[in-house]
C-alpha cells in the first residue's frame, strides 16, 4: 500500500478551502489550520462572484448550493448619482454559457458551504492554530511544521493560503507586502429592494463609486468607495454615520438602502490594496496561493475568483505530477502570473483613473479586454 502524500494548508479562506477539497479528491492527506475559531464563517457582508469563480465552485462540487443561496444575474447598470439609469451593459459569461455571468451572495454563506465541503472531504481541520515554524533541509524531502498547540508534523508540501498579511509569505523570505492604492470602501448588508435585480454603479457625487449587488431573494450588499482616510481618525462607533453621510447623496434605490445603515457593527471599512509577488510563489516545498501571492482592488470583482483559480491549477498540477519539485512549482507560477498580472494591473488602473479624475479613460475597453481573457480556462 502506497503512503499518500501529505499537504499542510495554512488558512481556511476561499483559496485554502478549495485547495483542501481538490487535493483530498486526488487522494492526498490534507491538514488545514486556521487561526480564527469561527473559521471565518461570520465575516463580511457580501461577495460578487464572476463566472470564472463559479466555474471553480462547480469543480469543487458546491455549485448547486451556491446557486440556491446566491443571486445570479447578467448585467450591470451605470447610473447618475440621482439614480437615473444611463446605460445597462450585458456582462460577459467568463465561466461559460452554462453559468451566470455574475452571482452575488452573502460572504458568510459561501464560507459555510466551503467549510461543509472541506469537512466532507476528510481533511483534518484544526482551528485556533498557527504554524510557528516551517523547517526545510537542503534536500527535497519536505517541510517540518511546528504549531502553537505544541505539536509538529512533516509534510511533502505546505500551501500558504493565509491572506494579505500572510505569515507564511514572510516566513519563507518573500518580502512583498500589500500597498494601499489610495481608495477605501464602506460595505454593509441590507434588505434588497424589490427593484434591485443586478449590480448598479453610480459614479460621481461625494464618493467615487456607490454600488450594490443582490445576494439573495431578500438581501443585498451595498458599498461606497472614496479616497482612503487615516483609520485612526474614524472610530468604529461612527462607521454607520460615516457611510450614511455618503450614501444619502444618492438616489434611485439608495434612500431605501440608506435607511438600514444604522448599526456601526454591521459596517465594514477597508482600504484597497495591491500586491503581486514576482519571480516565483514558492521557496522549497512551501508555495503561496490567493491573496498571499497577489491582491488587487475589487474594481473587477476578481479577488476570490483568482484565488480559487490558483488552488484549482495547483491541485491539477500536483495531482498529475510524479515528482513535486522546484520545476513543478515554478511552472505553477509561470502559468498563473500571465493571467493574474493583467487582472491586478487593470483593477489598479480602473481605480487610479477614478482618483485622478480622468474623464476620457477607456474603462469599457479595459474591462472588456480583461474579462474576455478570463473566459479562457486558467
Amino acid at each position: 500500500m502506497t503512503t499518500p502524500r501529505t499537504v499542510l494548508v495554512i488558512g481556511g479562506g476561499a483559496a485554502g478551502n478549495a485547495a483542501a477539497i481538490l487535493l483530498r479528491r486526488a487522494g492526498v492527506a490534507v491538514d488545514l489550520i486556521e487561526t480564527k475559531d469561527d473559521w471565518n464563517a461570520t465575516a463580511g457582508s457580501g461577495i460578487t462572484l464572476q463566472g470564472n469563480a463559479l466555474r471553480v465552485l462547480r469543480e469543487l462540487g458546491v455549485w448547486e448550493q451556491v446557486e440556491r443561496f446566491g443571486y445570479g444575474f447578467g448585467a450591470v447598470g451605470i447610473t447618475a448619482p440621482d439614480g437615473t439609469v444611463l446605460h445597462v451593459a450585458e456582462d460577459l459569461r467568463t465561466g461559460g454559457d452554462d453559468l451566470p455571468a455574475t452571482l452575488g451572495m452573502q460572504r458568510s454563506r459561501l464560507q459555510r458551504i466551503l467549510i461543509d465541503a472541506v469537512r466532507a472531504s476528510g481533511a483534518t481541520v484544526r482551528l485556533r492554530v498557527r504554524a510557528t515554524s516551517l523547517e526545510q533541509g537542503t534536500s527535497d524531502d519536505g517541510v517540518t511544521a511546528r504549531f502553537t498547540d505544541g505539536t509538529e508534523s512533516r509534510y511533502d508540501l505546505v500551501i500558504g493560503a493565509d491572506g494579505l498579511g500572510s505569515a507564511t509569505r514572510a516566513a519563507i523570505g518573500i518580502r512583498d507586502k500589500p500597498e494601499p492604492t489610495g481608495m477605501a470602501i464602506w460595505r454593509i448588508a441590507a434588505p434588497r429592494p424589490a427593484g434591485v435585480t443586478r449590480t448598479d454603479l453610480a459614479y460621481g457625487g461625494p464618493a467615487h463609486i456607490a454600488g450594490y449587488c443582490p445576494t439573495g431573494e431578500s438581501m443585498l450588499y451595498a458599498y461606497v468607495v472614496e479616497a482612503n482616510r487615516d483609520r485612526a481618525s474614524i472610530p468604529p462607533a461612527s462607521y454607520a454615520d460615516e457611510m450614511r453621510s455618503l450614501a444619502r447623496h444618492y438616489g434611485g434605490h439608495w434612500p431605501e438602502i440608506t435607511e438600514h445603515i444604522t448599526d456601526p457593527a454591521q459596517v465594514n471599512y477597508t482600504w484597497f490594496d495591491r500586491m503581486l509577488v514576482e519571480g516565483s510563489w514558492h521557496r522549497g516545498r512551501v508555495v503561496l496561493v490567493g491573496d498571499a501571492a497577489h491582491c488587487c482592488p475589487p474594481t473587477l470583482a476578481q479577488g476570490a475568483a483568482l484565488s480559487m483559480e490558483d488552488a484549482w491549477v495547483l491541485a491539477q498540477m500536483l495531482s498529475a505530477a510524479d515528482t513535486w519539485d522546484d520545476a513543478l512549482l515554478q511552472a505553477y507560477y509561470e502559468r498563473r502570473i500571465t493571467r493574474v498580472r493583467p487582472v491586478v494591473e487593470a483593477s489598479v488602473q480602473l481605480g487610479q483613473w477614478q482618483l485622478d479624475g480622468v474623464r476620457d479613460a477607456d474603462v469599457p475597453g479595459l474591462m472588456g479586454r480583461t474579462m474576455a481573457m478570463l473566459r479562457e480556462l486558467p
